[in-house]
């Protein structure tokens, strides 16, 4: 099953290269969809999600916005998006999510700022080229400043990306055709090993959705990842209290393979400590 995971600048056709080539491959595209559901888990306003990735959100709702439950959230929907397959996800950091599973492509659309902007005013009907430049500049700094503050990259970074395209010299339908051709390529096919991967990817992102998401965990911040279908916990919580909530949360969406628990309370770690220790 076809996944493609694609980012785009503003007012560079990537929407019409998305489009040709869901039609080409017979994917289903996704882009607002995503923040609709982190709303809906974060019981909030699904404008106040777009407002924040869009860079235009006030000070108030950023200081009041939560982005470690929506880095949480988000990473739990496009995981299990990739797993149903037959998919292109456009933002919302899937290149960078899925960039370790191998049968994923990802792609960029991109071209000269001063394209970008005539073309945006062409959209736009207006020939105030100040305010199209101003709203490519504020969509392109909400990019960078997420992949930056959520995956310390750059987003530009070519290295980032299987695949770039510069809608200035290709045009969309040839865009479409690489991307396609990518798509089918040998490179991108899925393999046992590399839906494996996938699987693992989403059950973790799925555990860490369920501490965030239950009012009693929300706050406990440990380590959680999955290896062949089996969750393994790890890090330090305060108590024998919080060690079981976790374990509960986490048992809940565990598969057969049930889960390892390594957890360590911090009660255990200052028995361990020699009593010199404790008095300094």
């Amino acid at each position: 099953m076809a996944v493609i995971a694609f980012t785009q600048e503003m007012a560079t056709l990537g929407s019409d290269v998305a489009a040709g080539v869901c039609e080409a491959l017979g994917l289903g595209m996704v882009r607002h969809e995503v923040g609709d559901v982190v709303a809906g888990r974060m019981q909030v306003k699904k404008s106040l999600i777009r407002r924040l990735r869009e860079g235009k959100a006030g000070p108030f709702e950023r200081w009041t916005a939560d982005e470690k439950s929506i880095s949480t959230f988000t990473a739990e929907e496009i995981y299990d998006l990739a797993v149903k397959g037959n998919v292109l996800i456009r933002g919302w950091g899937a290149t960078m999510l899925l960039r370790p599973v191998a049968h994923v492509p990802c792609v960029r659309v991109c071209a000269p700022m001063e394209l970008r902007v005539q073309r945006l005013m062409q959209r736009l009907e207006t020939d105030d080229e100040k305010l199209a430049r101003h709203e490519i500049e504020v969509d392109d700094n909400a990019r960078a400043t997420r992949m930056s503050e959520h995956f310390n990259v750059h987003w530009g970074s070519p290295e980032l990306y299987d695949l770039t395209l510069n809608t200035e010299r290709i045009p969309v339908a040839t865009c479409v055709d690489m991307v396609v051709g990518l798509a089918r390529s040998a490179a991108f096919q899925e393999t046992p090993e590399s839906r494996r991967h996938l699987a693992d990817l989403a059950l973790g992102a799925k555990a860490r959705a369920a501490l965030k998401a239950n009012a009693s965990t929300a706050g406990i911040d440990v380590h959680i990842e999955a290896k062949d279908g089996r969750l393994v916990l790890r890090g330090i919580v305060a108590n024998d209290r919080e060690h079981a909530m976790c374990h509960e949360v986490v048992a809940t969406v565990a598969g057969p393979a049930g889960v390892e628990d390594d957890l360590t309370t911090m009660s255990g770690r200052m028995k361990t400590f020699p009593q010199q220790s404790l008095r300094r």
